[in-house]
């Protein structure tokens, strides 16, 4: 999730009322990659190290994944999407959130 905000890379720093919204879609968004993936632990955090603009990772974790139960980052080669995996993806999470999120 990435809120659209200015000079924001912090989640203190957004209003309540941001988030507030932030958690409600972090939850939501959660909620349905556990459904969609028959995932065994959704893993959310919001590593600002690299990128400035907060962002907030969600990731459907298995227990048979080459990592688990370790953190993913570091331990394997990243293996990017086909253009058909993420137009996909996006497209579900476009209608979780009932909206097109295309940036």
């Amino acid at each position: 999730l990435v809120p659209r905000r200015r000079d924001i890379s912090e989640v203190f720093q957004l209003s309540g009322p941001d988030q507030k919204q932030l958690w409600q879609e972090s939850a939501l968004l959660a909620r349905n990659l556990m459904h969609s993936f028959h995932a065994d632990k959704i893993n959310i955090g919001a590593l600002v190290n690299l990128v400035p603009k907060l962002h907030v990772h969600h990731i459907a974790r298995f227990t048979t994944d080459p990592a688990w139960p370790g953190p993913v980052w570091g331990h394997s080669a990243a293996q990017p999407y086909e253009k058909h995996g993420i137009t996909e993806r996006v497209g579900m999470a476009c209608d979780w959130f009932g909206r097109d999120l295309r940036v």
